[in-house]
């Protein structure tokens, strides 16, 4: 049997240079493509997107 672990993510996680609360899409993108090459795989994200900018929730998993 397979066990995982599970990781929440969220915008505040994000390292941003912006003063504004919701962050670019690059940087967003590039959070999760570090996660990604890490081993964690995206169960479920909810994106909202303000005035250009985003903000993000999700659960993240993987295997150990």
């Amino acid at each position: 049997m397979r066990k995982y672990k599970y990781k929440i993510v969220d915008s505040k996680d994000v390292d941003s240079a912006g003063l504004f609360k919701g962050k670019k899409r690059e940087d967003v993108e590039a959070y999760l493509n570090k996660l990604g090459t890490e081993g964690w795989e995206l169960v479920n994200v909810d994106f909202r997107e303000l005035e250009g900018r985003l903000e993000f929730s999700g659960v993240m998993k993987k295997e150990i």
